[in-house]
């Protein structure tokens, strides 16, 4: 399977990527997976091994604890959307470059203005200080880290796009320390349906 020379990534910030070093080493383009009109948005940092082979974000041994963790508070895969700031893997998984950021934010931002999702949740460290940096990269380093804002809610205006980010811990970092962090991921999780369910009534 590869998608890189599909005619759906045929737009503006699809080219953007498509100039980049990472674009002509990957194997796909990993967009994204789930309901487009889901309330909720769950945004990694990369893709790695298995998503770059696949396509699909989140499939690997981190997708599979993400559906656990799902089920456990009441969710299915198909019922949110799952994407990454970067839509192609970094080699040997390594941490985005800053200019990598810059050129993947717009396919990122236009992914949230399509959906409008009531809550953004940003998996892990990197995600978050994304977020809250609000794309900016010389920002992000002094962002706190997750440990500090895990299930807070907080309004973000990126680039003119207004949605509710509430940072969870990443799945994968989970796997390593199930004990202490599933009971606190599943109370956060928590917190982001009763956002999804007073956001509606608002509306």
């Amino acid at each position: 399977m590869n998608n890189k020379k599909s005619d759906e990534f045929n737009f503006y910030e699809a080219a953007l990527v498509k100039r980049t070093e990472l674009f002509k080493d990957c194997s796909n383009i990993v967009v994204g997976d789930g309901d487009l009109d889901a309330d909720i948005l769950f945004v990694g940092e990369a893709p790695g091994r298995n998503e770059d082979l696949t396509g699909v974000p989140f499939c690997g041994a981190a997708g599979k604890n993400l559906d656990k963790l799902l089920n456990s508070v009441g969710l299915k895969r198909k019922e949110i959307y799952i994407a990454n700031i970067l839509k192609c893997r970094p080699p040997e998984n390594r941490d985005p470059l800053p200019e990598e950021i810059i050129v993947h934010t717009p396919w990122l931002l236009k992914q949230i203005r399509e959906m409008r999702p009531k809550v953004v949740c940003s998996l892990g460290n990197y995600a978050t200080k994304f977020f809250m940096a609000l794309g900016k990269i010389e920002d992000m380093k002094k962002m706190p880290g997750i440990t500090s804002l895990h299930g807070k809610v907080r309004d973000i205006n990126m680039d003119g796009v207004r949605f509710r980010l509430i940072p969870l811990f990443h799945p994968a970092a989970i796997i390593y320390n199930r004990t202490k962090l599933t009971p606190l991921w599943e109370e956060d999780m928590e917190i982001v349906k009763k956002e999804c369910l007073s956001s509606f009534e608002r509306s």
